[in-house]
């Protein structure tokens, strides 16, 4: 049946539309923001009863006990987005990757198998596209691909523990199992009262917000360490909203999860045809159990610098070479550190390097290049020690925020012995050093680099292009753009460069470098 509009019914509407378009902006500031706490004493939607009595509630909203504890597997299709906050060229809003899932969790036996396409946006032409299996239980996992397995990481056992003990099918019947459930402050989520109860998750409290009309949980919330690159934030505020309320087999269950960190808005999954009890395939769960227990042995990003790889590009510059690369300088008046990345462990590592390298030398500053959260997860430990830190005006506010976000579930030095930074902001070519190895640091300001600056060894015709270069397996460069747009700001600032190196790319000759972007630069 088609319905008609009738035009002088919407002209004399129009007045009354724009009147309510024009105040929408005052009646929203008007609403209570999500996590303000409700001023009224009480628990809404549970006045009168304990906090354990509030969750069956809940329990009994969902579908009832029965049937929450009788989901031994679920298994769905899922289509989502990842916000890519520490990859960002420009910050936010950020670039984001795409994942399409095929999901099945055995709650019985504690496992699960994800198969993912994923599509990537800063991938190569025809390489943004690949699919991965995992398969994990709460000690381990393993990549399955068409050359065999290979441990799973660190976050991706951590997000299997999540979804067996804290996704909706038994987020409920561990809170009103916990011994120590008890209310928290009632909170405001989507302008309507929440009661929040809270409890213990392997040794962290969990609160889950519960609907004063619906009693449904509508959010999970906690303070957290990350095994992600989430980990450089230390403390993080992460909640996870559950939206999208279907009817599945007799159970009210949530086929929408929003994950926000920090205030940032993370992932968004929305599962497509959830079925609780489907048959197990045991052959889909098979892992080699050597390769699984690597996986629960990696040290993650708490990495430690190694000194196994250096390479002497010219007279006291120094560069050790890793999945991270760091120089040291010697100049007349001390040591400069390029870059501190990856943990504070592994930049402890470069500073106590520096100190034996040249003793009773001063470590005179970190240069900083860039904002990508792997590049500054270190910066933390050279403010602890007291060093100064170059770092690009841009990314100022960022690393502000990184120096004083908490560490106390895990203390850092820094959290341990706080300290100001004192950073070196680079707004324009700034010269640092005299002599030999005297540096330029350069913004690079390009559509892309825009983050980063680069570092001009002036007498060695030697270019640090921050994390703009690196070779593909077949030596074609990944993303051309980064380079041509280091070619834009060498020519801008007339240098003469022999030799260029970067983050992730070894000292290379910068006539080569040139016949790859020139070579991407045809029709």
């Amino acid at each position: 049946m088609h319905h008609r509009v009738d035009r002088s019914t919407f002209r004399r509407a129009l007045p009354a539309l724009m009147m309510l378009a024009l105040a929408t902006p005052a009646m929203t500031a008007d609403l209570p923001q999500d996590g303000e706490a409700v001023k009224e004493a009480g628990h809404p939607g549970c006045e009168g009863i304990d906090a354990k009595a509030c969750v069956q509630h809940a329990i009994d909203a969902m579908g009832g006990p029965q049937r929450l504890a009788g989901i031994h597997s679920v298994s769905y299709e899922a289509i989502g987005h990842t916000v890519l906050a520490e990859q960002s060229y420009r910050q936010e809003p950020f670039i984001t990757s795409y994942e399409r899932q095929k999901v099945t969790v055995d709650f019985d036996h504690h496992r699960l198998v994800r198969d993912v396409h994923r599509t990537w946006p800063e991938a190569d032409p025809h390489a943004a596209e690949f699919d991965t299996t995992l398969i994990a239980t709460p000690q381990g996992g393993v990549y399955q691909t068409k050359q065999g397995q290979s441990p799973c990481s660190l976050a991706d056992i951590e997000k299997t523990v999540d979804t067996l003990a804290l996704g909706p099918e038994r987020l409920l019947l561990n809170a009103v199992a916990a011994a120590d459930l008890h209310y928290a402050p009632s909170q405001w989520l989507r302008a309507t009262k929440h009661s929040v109860v809270e409890f213990t998750w392997q040794g962290s409290p969990v609160r889950v917000l519960l609907n004063a009309y619906n009693h449904l949980p509508d959010a999970l919330e906690r303070t957290r360490t990350f095994r992600d690159f989430w980990y450089a934030w230390g403390d993080v505020d992460q909640r996870i909203y559950f939206d999208n309320w279907r009817l599945v087999q007799g159970v009210e269950f949530p086929t929408n999860r929003v994950d926000w960190r920090n205030g940032v808005w993370h992932a968004s999954t929305q599962l497509i045809g959830p079925s609780f009890n489907v048959a197990i395939d045991a052959k889909k769960f098979a892992m080699d159990s050597a390769v699984a227990a690597k996986s629960g042995q990696s040290v993650g990003w708490n990495r430690e610098f190694s000194d196994k790889k250096r390479v002497v590009l010219a007279p006291g510059i120094e560069l050790y070479q890793g999945a991270w690369n760091t120089t040291l300088v010697k100049q007349d008046d001390g040591v400069l550190v390029l870059e501190a990345p990856i943990s504070s462990s592994y930049v402890r590592g470069v500073l106590a390097k520096a100190h034996s390298e040249y003793p009773g030398v001063p470590i005179k500053a970190v240069l900083s290049t860039s904002d990508s959260w792997p590049h500054i997860a270190g910066v933390r430990e050279a403010v602890a020690a007291g060093v100064p830190v170059y770092v690009l005006d841009l990314n100022k506010p960022l690393l502000d925020r990184l120096v004083d976000a908490p560490h106390h579930l895990q203390p850092d030095d820094l959290q341990s012995h706080p300290k100001a930074a004192h950073w070196m902001v680079v707004g324009d070519h700034l010269e640092v050093g005299k002599g030999a190895n005297r540096v330029v640091l350069y913004p690079l300001r390009g559509a892309s680099t825009e983050r980063q600056y680069m570092v001009y060894f002036p007498q060695q015709k030697l270019l640090y292009a921050s994390d703009t270069l690196a070779f593909n397996e077949d030596h074609t460069l990944y993303d051309p753009e980064l380079m041509y747009e280091v070619m834009q700001a060498v020519a801008r600032e007339h240098l003469r460069v022999e030799t260029v190196y970067a983050m992730h790319q070894g000292p290379t000759p910068w006539t080569d470098v040139r016949r790859l972007v020139e070579r991407t630069l045809r029709p």
